[in-house]
């Protein structure tokens, strides 16, 4: 059943042919999953380092019954091409978002939902939106776990091992697709997986299509190009034209949760416009895996706001997501928060 999830995923996409604009980097074929109506509004999934679109299998699904959901794989990762030493860059991923929503997919507006590294692509399309630069009219711009304020992230061993060259090319020679998928199983999601569970038996697929392994060293690489811009990158989301909102998983100790709270409290609150933040109890780094459902009562939760929500639970039962804060104009002084409280009289 686990090796048929990654074999069904691929079974609804297909490929499309690009090459970046500037330099001399060979064309690579481009794998790309569409569902649900065309006509409806579309939703546009990025995934992060080192997976791939399939991390969004079980939310795509649930997604496809009110939006035109759409999802692809960066050169390097799933099922798309992997060829060595091409040129992976957050730089050309974001080309290749542009070329995808222009081109492929036609998408004149909609909304962008991101994962882990999927988060600084879609920081960087956000800013062409906002100036202007984009086919797509950017509606609203969701960012979930991710390492997106280096300063307070815990880079994990097998991460900072493989933005080592000397380290990786020894690791590379005796690691299998199947020890990434393991490890990663046993860290990252909530609770474990362990050998022979399906999200780690459908990772395994998608690390062996092309050889991926070798090329997961190229890849991680954006951490680099993200300490050098990413306060850059926050500053302008902080003065974006359309509502951000951070969902969070709680258990997550590579991007823990005071990642997503500093983010909100000193680029986001007090942005213009409905931004919101939340979190997810029981999920943790790849919480769109591990509570799928959550994830997706979440996003219709933001897309579609009620004007009177307050912070709180979603829901009554144990374990349901949580509205953290909303964007306001200003923080009132303490003076007059008592005052406000106060009984007439």
């Amino acid at each position: 059943m686990n090796a048929s999830r990654a074999e069904d995923w691929r079974s609804r996409g297909g490929h499309f042919s690009w090459r970046p604009a500037e330099g001399d980097a060979s064309p690579v074929e481009i794998f790309h999953v569409e569902m649900g109506d065309p006509s409806a509004p579309v939703v546009l999934l990025i995934h992060g380092w080192p997976t791939c679109s399939i991390d969004w299998y079980g939310v795509a699904s649930q997604l496809s019954g009110r939006f035109r959901v759409c999802a692809l794989d960066f050169p390097g990762y799933g099922f798309s091409d992997k060829p060595p030493g091409w040129g992976y860059s957050l730089a050309r991923d974001e080309e290749l978002i542009e070329y995808y929503v222009a081109k492929v997919i036609g998408a004149g507006a909609g909304v962008v939902v991101a994962h882990d590294r999927g988060d600084s692509v879609a920081l960087l399309h956000a800013a062409r939106c906002a100036q202007g630069r984009s086919a797509m009219r950017l509606e609203h711009l969701v960012l979930s776990n991710a390492n997106i304020f280096l300063p307070l992230s815990n880079l994990t061993g097998a991460q900072r091992q493989a933005l080592d060259a000397e380290s990786w090319a020894k690791a590379a020679a005796v690691v299998t697709p199947a020890m990434v998928a393991e490890g990663m199983g046993a860290q990252m999601f909530t609770p474990p997986r362990k050998p022979g569970d399906p999200e780690v038996e459908a990772l395994t697929a998608t690390f062996a299509y092309a050889d991926g392994v070798k090329v997961l060293h190229e890849g991680i690489h954006y951490l680099i190009e993200r300490s050098q811009d990413e306060q850059r990158w926050l500053t302008a989301l902080a003065e974006a034209p359309f509502p951000v909102t951070v969902i969070w998983g709680l258990y997550d100790t590579v991007s823990p949760p005071r990642v997503a709270s500093y983010v909100w409290d000193q680029y986001l609150m007090l942005k213009p416009g409905g931004n919101r933040l939340y979190y997810i109890p029981d999920a943790n780094h790849y919480l769109q895996v591990d509570r799928p459902d959550a994830f997706v009562k979440v996003l219709l939760h933001t897309l579609e706001p009620a004007d009177d929500q307050g912070p709180g639970a979603l829901e009554a039962e144990l374990g349901s997501p949580l509205l953290v804060d909303s964007s306001r104009e200003q923080l009132p002084a303490a003076a007059d928060v008592l005052r406000a409280e106060a009984p007439a009289g």
